[in-house]
């Protein structure tokens, strides 16, 4: 549409003012300048292009203040973002608050809270939770719950165990797998102990081994896999294409 437009304004009668040129240009530069100060003001800034995790926005609200997240974010640890206390530009989730969010159950997408370092559960009409509630969660050094509900793994899987009114607060999450013969599981051969979240634990293959139970020793032939992988899937859809261009010929 741009050059018919541009033929019939060639076209017209000279006015009889003087003649202005440079007009049409100033005009395409002013039109250039408003488009690039709206991809601008579209580009997000830097550190702002994420948002936080779903989880953050569970339960109304922001984090409590005066909780352990709170006070955890409040170190220098990172930033308060709902309900949740995250750092850098990637939002990683440090903290999350979910106090007083009448919650009966953890909610379904409570695992994206695996790499927390302190939860805030309390105020809450929760009962004791399902073992494996905080499974991976090797990271949590502070778990606040309420008092009906005992800290998960059990008090030898922590360190320190207070309560303060209507809160257990549960402190310093222990290693099973350093000495503690009712925690650690019994790994075997080739393979060693590590932590998978409170009182939890697993056992992982020692390099090189791999397989089950342990008993494969080297590195899987990823590159002989390829190529047998390809050799099949070549062969078959050749045996398919002709199958078909044979039945196609036949009608």
């Amino acid at each position: 549409m741009a050059e018919p437009l541009h033929a019939h304004c060639g076209r017209s009668a000279p006015t009889t003012g003087p003649a202005r040129p440079g007009r049409g240009g100033a005009a395409g530069s002013g039109a250039v300048g408003s488009l690039l100060l709206l991809l601008l003001l579209l580009v997000p800034e830097p550190g702002t292009g994420r948002t936080a995790p779903p989880l953050c926005g569970t339960c109304p609200g922001t984090a409590r203040n005066g909780s352990i997240v709170t006070l955890y974010c409040g170190n220098g640890h990172g930033n308060i973002n709902g309900r949740c206390c995250v750092r850098g530009a990637g939002q990683q989730l440090l903290g999350l608050d979910l106090s007083n969010c009448s919650l009966q159950t953890l909610p379904s997408e409570f695992s994206e809270a695996a790499a927390a370092v302190v939860l805030d559960l309390t105020d809450n009409p929760l009962l004791a939770l399902p073992n494996d509630s905080f499974l991976g969660f090797t990271q949590l050094q502070q778990l606040a719950v309420p008092l009906a509900v005992p800290c998960p793994g059990g008090s030898k899987a922590w360190e320190e165990v207070t309560t303060n009114g209507s809160s257990r607060l549960c402190q310093g999450q222990r290693n099973p797998c350093n000495g503690s013969e009712e925690l650690a599981p019994l790994c075997p051969e080739n393979a060693v102990c590590a932590p998978d979240g409170p009182g939890l634990s697993q056992c992982l293959c020692a390099s090189p081994f791999h397989g089950y139970k342990c008993l494969r020793q080297g590195s899987f032939p990823v590159p002989l896999f390829c190529s047998v992988l390809g050799t099949v899937t070549a062969a078959l859809s050749i045996a398919l294409w002709g199958t078909q261009r044979r039945h196609a010929a036949g009608m």
